[in-house]
């Protein structure tokens, strides 16, 4: 397999998204909005941390979830807007 390259030849290696850690991610949202291939998304935890319905009145807060990981192109800009800097994790092709 070849390497992969920017549009003027430089050197890339993809980091696909690999984790969301619920207990550090803020909710924010922001990766989420980002992400234009439809990796992420948003759901509600009870305060047991049991996952509910974002309009569920047992909600406590809402977190990041990846929701098709398969749709990651490795771009790593969820990872650059991150509002609660290692939350995520990134990992190379293997």
């Amino acid at each position: 397999m070849s390497q992969a390259v920017t549009r003027d030849g430089q050197p890339w290696v993809p980091m696909y998204l690999d984790t969301v850690d619920e207990r550090k991610c803020i909710g924010c949202g922001r990766c989420n909005k980002v992400c234009g291939h439809g990796v992420l998304g948003m759901k509600g935890l009870t305060e047991d941390g049991d996952e509910c319905p974002i309009d569920d009145e047992e909600m406590e807060r809402i977190v990041t979830t990846i929701v098709s990981s398969g749709n990651c192109v490795g771009c790593n800009a969820c990872g650059m807007v991150c509002g609660a800097k290692g939350a995520q994790t990134h990992t190379t092709a293997p």
